[in-house]
């Protein structure tokens, strides 16, 4: 079968990866892909939200599954679009996909729906909105409605800083459209567990337990990212607090955007706080998340394509998902500068070289330059490592980390601590 996987980052190249490992599949396309995708699929042209023209190549090329990798093109209506004409594809509807490209909507389904997440309120005018925080107190948590690529969430330790990002979300336009309406919640405390779930729309399997860190720098320090490293399995989410989760959070979840007549078909994916109180819902995404696909992917044993089958034809309850026993652990070397500007168009040296340590090199943000790979975004690389323990997860990501070098690289050295400290306790 030939499949097009949509998107060109750190998330798709491990899907191509996980993809190209079927015996079903003899022929991948990406788009528009990057240099490292090159290696195991066929990238092409064409804009990850430009819709019209995936859906005329799905349709020139006959291509039997598509497999939709980010949110923008969930939120430009590329499943509606390539449904309509009698074609498979993997991903939710636009209007599921609300639940991510809305955090106000997925808000108000959690406040219907009596799903635990954090107390908020969401506002159009910055007047209401600093007397809502001045109301509740700091810390507190400011965040743009819609797609931000990650990057539109402030966790404000003072006063000023809340009333800062209002006021450049709502009238600085620091976000464009996706900030004219602000969503103002709680400072939940706990520890952050990212859980990925496959649903055919009233069955919904998770998939194994990881954890993101999204501060820029070491210690959770620094700006919010799209993602510096992930790992799996996340050793705070245990079995007792995974039957919670599936009982009070993802069970209900599908069951809401089944009542609300948006049927979720596709990956769900819930960032998840484990309080005091229990665990609660931070945010939803509508598809797999970046950087945690990468260590999920490696440690998938069933073929996708046999999940994505049972997925696309209501079956998901039909199908044995199994999972490699060893941790796997991502860490992403980012160009200087990111999340803020950053340079592009950098050398990159030592990806054979990390890759001969027995790592998976995921490119994020790369592009072939003159023969040559070259830095073209923000998270540029994620170097990806499985073993028999997280420690050794951890020891072998950072060799291979270790032999890649571009001008002003730079990665956190600490993916993987908080399992590393609970493994040794």
């Amino acid at each position: 079968m030939k499949v097009l996987v949509v998107g060109g980052g750190g998330r798709e190249h491990a899907l191509s990866w996980k993809i190209a490992q079927s015996s079903r599949v003899n022929k991948i396309y990406c788009a528009p892909g990057n240099a490292g995708i090159a290696a195991v699929a066929e990238n092409v042209a064409i804009a990850a939200d430009d819709v019209e023209g995936l859906r005329q190549f799905v349709n020139d090329n006959d291509i039997d599954l598509t497999v939709i990798g980010p949110e923008a093109a969930l939120a430009a209506g590329l499943s509606d679009a390539l449904t309509a004409d009698g074609r498979a594809v993997f991903g939710p509807t636009k209007a599921a996909a609300a639940i991510e490209s809305s955090k106000s909507y997925a808000k108000e389904l959690m406040r219907k729906y009596q799903i635990p997440t954090a107390e908020a309120e969401v506002f159009t005018e910055i007047a209401p909105a600093i007397a809502y925080i001045k109301a509740k107190g700091v810390p507190i948590v400011v965040k743009a409605d819609g797609l931000a690529a990650g990057k539109g969430v402030i966790i404000a330790n003072d006063e000023a800083e809340a009333i800062a990002a209002v006021e450049s979300m709502l009238e600085g336009n620091a976000f464009g459209d996706a900030g004219s309406r602000v969503v103002i919640e709680e400072c939940l405390q706990g520890e952050e567990v990212s859980i990925l779930a496959f649903c055919d729309g009233k069955t919904i399997v998770p998939m194994v337990s990881a954890q993101d860190h999204k501060r820029a720098y070491d210690g959770d320090k620094g700006p919010n990212t799209g993602g510096m490293g992930a790992y799996s399995p996340a050793p705070a989410y245990t079995p007792q607090i995974a039957a919670v989760v599936e009982r009070e959070i993802l069970q209900p979840t599908l069951a809401a955007m089944a009542a609300e007549e948006r049927p979720y078909q596709g990956v769900l994916y819930a960032g998840l706080m484990l309080t005091d109180r229990g665990p609660k819902v931070l945010e939803y995404n509508a598809r797999f998340g970046d950087p945690e696909t990468q260590p999920v992917m490696m440690r998938l044993k069933t073929d996708i394509i046999d999940i994505i089958d049972a997925i696309l034809a209501g079956q998901l309850d039909q199908i044995n998902i199994e999972w490699y026993e060893e941790a796997a652990i991502c860490v992403v070397i980012a160009a200087g500068g990111y999340p803020g500007s950053y340079r592009k168009g950098d050398i990159i040296s030592g990806i054979a070289d990390a890759e001969a340590v027995d790592a998976a090199v995921f490119h994020a943000g790369t592009k072939l330059e003159d023969g040559a790979i070259v830095s073209a975004g923000g998270r540029v690389l994620g170097v990806t490592s499985m073993a028999n323990s997280i420690s050794e997860a951890i020891a072998k990501a950072y060799t291979a980390v270790r032999k890649i070098n571009f001008a002003d690289c730079f990665s956190r050295s600490d993916i993987g601590a908080k399992a590393l400290n609970r493994e040794k306790r």
